[in-house]
């Protein structure tokens, strides 16, 4: 796409070109302080052509939210507010994207290496299924050359490490290390809560999710409860409705951990397994575990 021109984008352009990332308050002076309106319009007239770019998403987050919110009137900017020093959408340092800088020349096999070892940093163990959850375009067929190669020079293992995932398992020697030191036949203490879509969540991807009455899926903003190996429950986004898959309500407390440690501002259950939560057999453990009774549901606050 060719890049804009006009009187505001040439300012913009020319004053990044020569001082280099800059603010919002230079980038409103380099435009003849236009109207502010004007010189945003600008800005992302340049963004969307691929000329210019920001060091961080919060200008985007609220370029694209532009209109769906409305101040309130009279309202007094919070200590520290953005628009103290421009819009949100012109927060944050603006620079020039010049000709190739933004998509830097690496060779197949470049790109496949570094594949590979991402999916060995994140997952410790790499199995076929790991990367058709990942949705890598070539699948496994991908990465797997690279894997070998990896394994010929000595840089990670190959084994049967996970049972009943195939023997085409690759993993770092200090991944396989900490399988071996965590093995042991005695059960978890607690039950641990992990997101759904968390590489160490292994359900969707290289397990199957239990047979259930629901529809599990790893979607962010879901959470599982994992005790000893074993999916306990699944907490769909926006914490109103829980699934089960075991007959023990150890994941109660396991559960109030998301608002207590910071996750979740509150849990707010209305069914759980598609029954009201307060006809479930599993409401008295929510409310020993710190649940409070609404006329919605159940209730966990911090």
């Amino acid at each position: 796409m060719a890049r804009p021109t006009g009187e505001i984008h040439d300012g913009i352009v020319n004053h990044l070109d020569r001082a280099g990332a800059s603010f919002w308050p230079e980038l409103l002076g380099a435009a003849g302080n236009a109207p502010e309106a004007e010189v945003l319009a600008a800005l992302w007239d340049l963004v969307w052509a691929g000329s210019v770019t920001n060091d961080s998403l919060a200008p985007l987050r609220a370029q694209l939210g532009r209109g769906k919110r409305r101040a309130k009137t009279g309202a007094r900017p919070r200590p520290g507010s953005l628009r103290r020093i421009g819009p949100p959408a012109g927060a944050g340092r603006w620079s020039l994207l010049r000709p190739g800088s933004a998509e830097p020349s690496f060779t197949p096999t470049e790109r496949a290496h570094a594949l590979a070892t991402q999916l060995l940093d994140r997952h410790g163990v790499v199995t076929r299924e790991a990367v058709r959850a990942e949705g890598i375009f070539g699948g496994y067929a991908a990465v797997y050359p690279v894997l070998r190669a990896l394994e010929e020079t000595g840089r990670v293992r190959r084994g049967y490490f996970v049972a009943g995932l195939g023997a085409a398992q690759f993993a770092l020697p200090g991944a396989v290390d900490r399988l071996r030191a965590f093995r042991s036949d005695t059960p978890e203490a607690e039950p641990r809560v992990l997101a759904a879509t968390d590489p160490a969540q292994p359900y969707g991807a290289a397990l199957a999710w239990p047979e259930n009455p629901g529809r599990p899926s790893r979607a962010a903003g879901a959470y599982v409860v994992i005790g000893d190996g074993q999916l306990l429950a699944y907490l769909e986004r926006g914490a109103k409705t829980l699934t089960t898959f075991t007959d023990s309500d150890a994941w109660a407390t396991a559960l109030v951990h998301l608002v207590k440690d910071g996750r979740l501002r509150k849990i707010e259950l209305t069914h759980v397994d598609g029954q009201p939560v307060r006809e479930h057999s599993s409401a008295d453990a929510l409310r020993a575990a710190g649940a409070h009774d609404t006329p919605r549901g159940l209730v966990i606050r911090d």
